[in-house]
């Protein structure tokens, strides 16, 4: 029996001219801080990567078919003054890996910092592994740090023979090491001096005017200036030139209230919606049903006439088809309607989140949507 199930979702948007409404700001609306939504520019955290071996592994290791493993191992211990011929090493307790870790700013010699390994080979676990000295380098190839210690996967990959069960929790190949590695280079930051610009996380025109209004409201008036979107200048005070840390510190702690875009998230994945409040809807009627198309096949026997010469024995296919569908209701949303309302709506008639997604998507393409609607 082969079933095909097809849902129809359609959408019918309401007649008339969408009406524009200006809604005023909310004066009690929450406020954040600077330092939240924003960052001193030059003020970041470094990537640094490198190359290594993890040994200790209990059979899990990379197949003996992964040359650049078989070399690496090799290579360290001929620098131990030990040969071994390559085709004889075998690797299944030994896992390539990247080791990969951020630096903070202003990061000194010996601060201790988190580490990733992720597995290079066919390697199946890094549980229970341990990481010899790796060199991490940065994009100019120079040595900050060295990382090594022992793994954690933070769950578990047991297999129980080729054609056993296989349980597994988290991601085998991939592990942190806890403070497992040691800055051996300064990072050289510098402090801004004169001006300090403040790059906003997230650009948006109406957040950078307000905060330069944020800031000449507690510092005075032409200290600060927004040079676009999402950079703002300002200028350090002569009172404040010996001590730019506490400058700094006090931009912080600033409060402003951002902007932010009308914005609906859609996961086809998983069937997630997530949407901002500030989402709005133009007049739309929306009407939902589901079309179920089933097909049975049922097979019969055809027996020939007994002694009929040239007589066969076949299987005769039969096949019918039933095609149901249900009743639709009609969701009506009056003018400046929020997504809320519409989501409630829909609600109201059993849509389920995946068919919710197809509706917005509808909506969205006739126009009827005042915001940004993204897929992931």
């Amino acid at each position: 029996m082969d079933i095909l199930r097809r849902t129809a979702t359609i959408v019918l948007l309401g007649c008339g001219a969408a009406m524009a409404a200006e809604l005023a700001e909310d004066a009690t609306a929450a406020t954040v801080r600077v330092k939240d939504i924003c960052h001193v520019q030059g003020v970041r955290e470094n990537v640094v990567w490198g190359y290594g071996l993890i040994i200790g592994l209990n059979g899990s290791g990379d197949k003996r078919g992964t040359q650049f493993t078989t070399q690496t191992l090799t290579s360290m211990l001929e620098r131990l003054n030990i040969t071994v011929p390559a085709d004889q090493v075998q690797v299944k307790n030994v896992a390539a890996v990247m080791v990969t870790a951020d630096i903070p700013a202003f990061a000194k010699n010996g601060l201790r910092i988190d580490c990733t390994v992720s597995s290079l080979g066919d390697a199946s676990s890094l549980e229970g592994g341990t990481l010899l000295p790796t060199e991490l380098h940065a994009g100019d190839d120079r040595i900050y740090a060295v990382a090594s210690g022992a793994v954690s996967i933070g769950g578990f990959n047991i297999e129980a023979g080729e054609e056993g069960d296989r349980l597994q929790k988290n991601h085998a190949t991939v592990g942190r090491i806890p403070l497992g590695a040691t800055v051996e280079r300064d990072v050289g930051t510098v402090l801004p001096t004169g001006i300090v610009m403040l790059t906003l996380d997230t650009a948006d025109f109406t957040t950078a005017t307000r905060l330069v209004a944020s800031l000449e409201d507690k510092l005075g008036p032409g200290i600060a200036r927004a040079v676009d979107s999402a950079t703002v200048a300002v200028a350090v005070p002569e009172s404040s030139l010996a001590d730019p840390v506490g400058f700094i510190s006090q931009l912080e702690h600033l409060r402003l209230q951002p902007d932010t875009v009308a914005r609906v998230v859609l996961n086809e994945r998983t069937g997630t919606i997530v949407m901002g409040q500030n989402v709005q809807i133009s007049p739309v009627a929306v009407s939902h049903g589901s079309l179920n198309v089933e097909i049975r096949v049922r097979l019969g026997v055809s027996q020939p006439a007994p002694f009929a010469p040239g007589g066969e024995t076949t299987v005769v296919p039969d096949t019918r088809a039933r095609v149901t569908e249900e009743r639709s209701d009609l969701v009506s949303l009056p003018a400046a309607a929020t997504m809320e309302e519409l989501v409630s709506g829909l609600n109201a008639l059993g849509v389920t989140p995946r068919d919710m997604i197809a509706i917005f998507q509808a909506i969205k393409q006739a126009g009827a949507i005042q915001a940004k609607l993204e897929i992931m």
